[in-house]
């Protein structure tokens, strides 16, 4: 089974203490919802069109399983916290087998 990958790339971070804030509820949200963070605003290098923006990866056992947690009430309470307090391009994309 293919699996899935949660890819957040922060734009611009316009208050912290509301990012702070998700990130206290997301955590726990993800982990119950079988993530594992794999790169957390490490090191980026863009090439082409890209821009060297804080991006973040979290990989799940399966697709399925990463749309399930970014639906999840406990995710979703994590994102009432952040509302407008970034601007980021999230997506979930499946992995190869």
């Amino acid at each position: 089974m293919p699996k899935g990958y949660w890819v957040s790339v922060y734009r611009t971070i316009s208050d912290p203490e509301k990012l702070a804030a998700y990130d206290k509820l997301a955590r726990p949200a993800v982990r119950a919802g079988g993530g594992r963070v794999i790169s957390r605003g490490s090191r980026v290098v863009a090439y082409d069109a890209g821009i060297a923006e804080r991006t973040i990866l979290i990989e799940f056992d399966s697709f399925e399983q990463a749309v399930a947690t970014r639906e999840s009430a406990a995710y979703q309470e994590a994102l009432v916290a952040l509302s407008d307090g970034v601007e980021r391009d999230f997506r979930i994309v499946e992995g190869i087998d």
